[in-house]
């Protein structure tokens, strides 16, 4: 992934209901949900859930399919394990990585997340 690509898909995701969206879509999985069901469970208006979806659209996070008369959304895992791959690729030498700060539980190290990344 180059570096205007990344910016392009941190910019889509860099506003709250479309980080609403994405992790909603993430949770889906691969099946994705309806564009009703999304605005629904997020309370927006069709409208505004149009926009967002366009933008997660554009910058390569989401993709849609029609089925029937129905179009639905899932995230692009494969895009986002490469974003995660792109923003951890330097940080992830073993000897940059420093253990979490007392009191404070990481689930996992930033050096693991982008190792599974790259693998993906």
């Amino acid at each position: 992934m180059d570096q205007t690509s990344a910016v392009a898909k941190l910019g889509a995701l860099a506003q709250e209901n479309r980080i609403a969206i994405f992790g909603l879509l993430v949770e889906a999985g691969r099946t994705g949900l309806p564009a009703g069901a999304i605005g629904e469970r997020l309370g927006l208006a069709d409208s505004t859930l149009s926009f967002h979806l366009a933008q997660l659209k554009q910058a390569g996070l989401v993709a849609c399919r029609r089925e029937g008369r129905s179009l639905i959304y899932a995230a692009d895992l494969p895009a986002m394990n490469e974003l995660v791959g792109f923003l951890t690729e330097n940080c992830c030498a073993p000897t940059r990585c420093t253990a979490p700060r007392p009191g404070i539980q990481a689930q996992e190290s930033l050096h693991a997340m982008g190792a599974r990344a790259r693998r993906s």
